[in-house]
Order: C-alpha cells, then sequence, then structure tokens
C-alpha cells in the first residue's frame, strides 16, 4: 500500500471476499477487496466506523500551512509546488478503510472483480460518477488517467514504479475496465489500482498535464477551488453537486462547507497566530512548543484544546539521508561512523524535553519492524544473498549508538574515528582528509526549517571533534523541493512513511532502478540487486505472516547499509484545536482523521 498518502481519497449487497481464495473458488463481483483475509464491513454497512454519519454540514474550518509559496494544483506532476488542500479535489476508484491494514471498499467504482488467481482486476463504475463540471466519469477516464500517470514525461516517476506490473487494459463498455497483470505474483495490484486518482480525459486533452499552473481544474472530489490568492491563501468550497456523498465509504466526512489554508513562512509565527484565535486545527511537531508553548488563557478557559491521540500507523523512517551518489558517502563505513556523532540521547533530554523514542527500524511502532537477530525462517531468505549482504546482517541486532551509560559520546567518537580510518580517512592539522586523495571531509545539511537548525548544530559540534567540516545550508521550500527532486544535496532530513500492509511503493523508496530518476522517493541513491530481489518478495508475499517475514528481512538488510542516521518517533499525534470543533469518539488506527471532524451546533 502507497506511503504517497496525497494520492489516496452504491455498494452492491454481495458476500464478503478474500484475496486468500484458492484458484478452485468461485469469485464474485464484490463491494471490495482485502490484502488479506476478510473485510470488515459487509456489503450492506452504512458508515465507517471511525465516522459519525449524523455530524452537521457547515462552517468555515481554517487551517495553516508553514511555507512560503506554491504554484501548481497538479501534486502528480515532478514540477511546481502543489498547493494546500489539491488531494480534496481528486478521487479514487476505491476508499482505503483507515481501520484495517489494508482494505478498499467501492467508491468510484462501486463494484470490483479479480479472479482467485489474481491475474486481473476488472472495476465496474457507478452510474452515477460524475466530474464537478457534471461530465459522468466514464472507463476511458480511468484508462486516460493511468496511462497519464504512467507515461507521462512529467509525471511523477513514482507510478511507472508502482504499476509496474500491469501489462495491458480493455475497456469492455463504458462503465466497464479491466486491468490485466504480467503475472499473478503482485499480489497488492488490485488493490493499488483502485488508488488511481481520476482524471476528466476531456479537460486534460485541452490542458497541458505537465505545466505547472494555478488554472483551477476540473475533479471529482468532494470540494473544488473557490479562490486562490497566490502564495497566501487557498480556499475549498464543498461540492454542493458531489455525486458520492451519500455513499457509505462518505457518511460523516467532508462535513465544512469551506476549508481556508493560510500559509505562514514561519512556524513561529503560525503557532502565535494558532494561540490567537486566527485558526482553527493543528498538528504540532516540535516536543519544545508541545512542552512550553501550548498555554495561556484560551487553554486555560477550554476555548482551545490540547489533546494527544495514540495511533498504530508505522513511524517509518525519519532520519538524516545521506546521498550515496555523492563519492563521500559511498563507504558504508563512513555513512556508520556519521552515526557515532549524532547524540540522540542529549537531544531527546535537552531539546525535546525527553518526548521521543529513537527509530530502530525502517517500519518503526508496527509488527513489521525487525527486532533481535533474524528468525529460522528469515535465515532462509538471507542465507542465499551471503556476499551480497552486510555479514553483520547474521550476527548483529541493529541497534543506533547510544550515550547511556555506560556509553559516551567520547566512546562513540572513538569508535567512529577507527571506521573512518578503516574506510582511508585520517586527521592532518585538524582536518579529517582522504589518505589517497588528500580530499577534505566537508559537507552540507540540507534544511528548509529553521527548527532543525537547533538539533543539527550540536551534531555539528561532534563531528567536528572527528576533522569533519560540516555546514547548514536552509532554502525556502521551492528550493528545497527542486534540490530533493534532482538529488542536489549531500544529508538532508527526511521521512519514509510507511504502512500495514507495504508493497510496490517499496520500489520507489529502495529500487536500483529509481536511484538515478530524478524526482524518485529513493533520496540515498541506493542501488543493490539483493535489495531488489527482497523488494519483489515483499511485493509477491502471499499471506499476511509471509509479508511480516519478508518485510523484517528487507528491513535488517537496510539497517545494516547504513544509509540514514535514524532519528525519532512519537506514538501519539499532538494535536490543538478549536472547542468549535468536535470529533467522533473512536479514532481510526492509522490516527487523526480531520475528514470526519466537525462544527458543534450553536
Amino acid at each position: 500500500m502507497t506511503a504517497f498518502k496525497i494520492f489516496v481519497r452504491s455498494f452492491c449487497l454481495l458476500s464478503f471476499f478474500s484475496l486468500s481464495a484458492t484458484a478452485s473458488e468461485p469469485t464474485k463481483i464484490q463491494h471490495g477487496f482485502a490484502m488479506h483475509g476478510e473485510l470488515k464491513y459487509a456489503p450492506d454497512f452504512t458508515h465507517f466506523e471511525y465516522t459519525n454519519p449524523t455530524a452537521p454540514k457547515g462552517g468555515t474550518l481554517k487551517l495553516a500551512v508553514v511555507g512560503d509559496n506554491f504554484d501548481s494544483f497538479n501534486p502528480y506532476i515532478i514540477k511546481g509546488v502543489p498547493a494546500a488542500g489539491v488531494a480534496y479535489l481528486y478521487q479514487t476508484l476505491t476508499e482505503h478503510a483507515l481501520d484495517e491494514a489494508f482494505s478498499e471498499y467501492g467508491l468510484i467504482a462501486e463494484k470490483v472483480h479479480m479472479p482467485a488467481d489474481r491475474s486481473s482486476v476488472t472495476f465496474y463504475i457507478n452510474p452515477k460518477a460524475s466530474f464537478s463540471d457534471g461530465n459522468p466519469i466514464r472507463a476511458e477516464d480511468v484508462e486516460f488517467s493511468f496511462k497519464t500517470l504512467t507515461t507521462h514525461e512529467q509525471a511523477s516517476p513514482f507510478f511507472s514504479a508502482y504499476y509496474a506490473d500491469v501489462a495491458s487494459i480493455k475497456i469492455t463498455d463504458p462503465l466497464t475496465i479491466q486491468f490485466i497483470f504480467k503475472n499473478n505474483q503482485n499480489k497488492e495490484l488490485p488493490l493499488i489500482l483502485g488508488q488511481i486518482p481520476i482524471f476528466s480525459k476531456a479537460y486534460w486533452t485541452k490542458h497541458d498535464f505537465g505545466k505547472s499552473s494555478l488554472d483551477i481544474p476540473v475533479g471529482n472530489g468532494p470540494y473544488i477551488i473557490e479562490s486562490v490568492d497566490p502564495g497566501r491563501t487557498v480556499t475549498l468550497k464543498r461540492d454542493d453537486n458531489y455525486w458520492a456523498k451519500d455513499l457509505p465509504v462518505n457518511k460523516g466526512r467532508y462535513n465544512f462547507d469551506k476549508i481556508v489554508y493560510e500559509y505562514y513562512k514561519d512556524n513561529t509565527v503560525a503557532l502565535e497566530a494558532f494561540k490567537a484565535g486566527e485558526y482553527d486545527f493543528r498538528t504540532e511537531r516540535t516536543a519544545r512548543n508541545w512542552a512550553n508553548s501550548y498555554t495561556g488563557q484560551k487553554f486555560d478557559s477550554g476555548e482551545l484544546i490540547k489533546e494527544e491521540i495514540t495511533h498504530e500507523q508505522p513511524a517509518g523512517m525519519q532520519a538524516f539521508i545521506m546521498n550515496t551518489r555523492r563519492e563521500l558517502f559511498k563507504d558504508a563505513r563512513v555513512r556508520e561512523a556519521l552515526s557515532y556523532a549524532f547524540d540522540f540521547e542529549w537531544t531527546n533530554d535537552n531539546l525535546f524535553n525527553g518526548q521521543y523514542a529513537r527509530n530502530q527500524s525502517y517500519f518503526e511502532n508496527s509488527e513489521l519492524a525487525s527486532r533481535g537477530l533474524p528468525s529460522k525462517e528469515e535465515l532462509e531468505i538471507l542465507t542465499p544473498l551471503k556476499g551480497q549482504i552486510p555479514d553483520s546482517v547474521f550476527t548483529n541486532e541493529f541497534r543506533s549508538p547510544n550515550t547511556k551509560a555506560p556509553g559516551s559520546i567520547r566512546k562513540n567518537l572513538r569508535t567512529a574515528s577507527k571506521l573512518l580510518k578503516e574506510a582511508g580517512w585520517v586527521v592532518e592539522n585538524n582536518q579529517l582528509v582522504n589518505k589517497k586523495t588528500k580530499q577534505a571531509f566537508t559537507f552540507e545539511f540540507l534544511l528548509y526549517q529553521k527548527d532543525f537548525e537547533r538539533i543539527v548544530q550540536p551534531f555539528i559540534k561532534n563531528l567536528e571533534k572527528l576533522g569533519i567540516k560540516a555546514q547548514i545550508r536552509v532554502v525556502d521550500t521551492t528550493q528545497y523541493i527542486n534540490r530533493r527532486r534532482s538529488f542536489d544535496f549531500d544529508i538532508m532530513v527526511g521521512g519514509i512513511g510507511q504502512s500495514n500492509s507495504p508493497g510496490n511503493e517499496q520500489r520507489e523508496f529502495w529500487h536500483s532502478s529509481k536511484a538515478n530518476v530524478e524526482g524518485s522517493r529513493n533520496l540515498a541513491g541506493i542501488s543493490s540487486p539483493a535489495i531488489d530481489q527482497l523488494i519483489e518478495l515483499v511485493i509477491s508475499a502471499p499471506d499476511r505472516q509471509s509479508l511480516i517475514t519478508r518485510t523484517h528481512v528487507l528491513d535488517r538488510v537496510l539497517l545494516a547499509g547504513h544509509y540514514v542516521i535514524p532519528n525519532w518517533f512519537n506514538p501519539v499525534e499532538r494535536i490543538a484545536y478549536s472547542n468549535k470543533l468536535a470529533h467522533p469518539e473512536v479514532s481510526p488506527k492509522s490516527g487523526v482523521s480531520s475528514d470526519s471532524w466537525w462544527f458543534k451546533q450553536p
């Protein structure tokens, strides 16, 4: 299931569907499908449990965006900076249930069918489905959307990797489209095809899909763009003619008449604006702010509410990502050495008020995270890869360096010095240089959030003790996005989000075919045949237990490669909001879903 969340947004009364069916079992046209096991919601369900179907409609929700610019209403291309809220403009063939590991229910496609051998999938479009201009959604729009996303030269390369195993498309009638697969090994392909955002063929054949533009496009989602003040404000208006507002997957959702996004160039200013009541809802990701800044008369009176909500969503990996395309970071020993100079314990105690835990996995906070030494089942996968992967995978549990007693930053720096010496680096005149080339060890941290400077500066001081000269480069949002897309960085702070059902998106994160494709999410530039093999094993996992085992193996090999310096995570979401807002008593496992909130009636 995708970690590219911006792309993910009437049922027939039929029986449950399970992907675990054998080839001899009959298959039917269904109201949805699950990756493994049965669907939670029956064909006659009326709403998701994490929504309130009687929630009142109305009001204007004001939100803040920290950024300095936007110039596009198309988030699916490699050009431009997308405006906030554009995900509301487009919807998909199916809707993901936030309280299941990976299940999809009909949306634009009211019914789905997949044969027991999983060699194809067929979507039956709801006859009532329409675009915001009133034109109906048809199979040719679905085909156009798929081909545009996977072949257009300006489309994000994510899609060509994500849907690489589709062999052909067949339109049976105006409301029926079938995707035929190259093989039946890609277990999640039917479900992720349901996540395709659907575009109007009539509109985009007259407009340049690859152009970064603020022309208001034709969509099919619950909101349309009412107005825009470039670089300052985007206002969305609930579409009164939204065709799917009464479907079970949408009951209790999209309750605000309008959503207004106000842009702030500085996070500190944005926080003060919230405390002054200038917008309604805020997620806080800075521990210092959460501990010290959510105080004052409005909090004391209850006008503003501060709340922590526990979730079961995998934390993924936030980290300092090293660009292995740079000669400086090609040696794994060098990358590991740098990790010993980052003192997480000091950072957590002194800057975060002890609120965080350390990432020890690319699938942190989930059963997918590897722990301890490899199991027997994992070794059966790992052993044939000996010589292609680090030996430490077989002998050592990965644990990030720490400074808890009896450890210390001095001890860690001695270990780092030893690794650097083994890799051919020596200290001359207080400067670390390559023994052969005499190249000085210098690099740059690329940031766009000034808040991160206070975290990086102590790291730089520790690096100085190794003879390494590092500096910080803070750029605006547009420069940051462009440099990230073109891999123009030494080390950057990045996050690799994960779901409870990893699959095709892993190609985009780690596969060698994406290492040098501009705009891909393989930020570290990983190019390893062994990792490529492990990705395909994850994608082809036949059941939940094998998926867990194979993900553990992929996790171990990635960690042993030291491509990143793990940061931290928090198993709760920290939110603050106006007391005029209300939310369902039940939160989805994936965390807060503001789509299901509403304004209290006076």
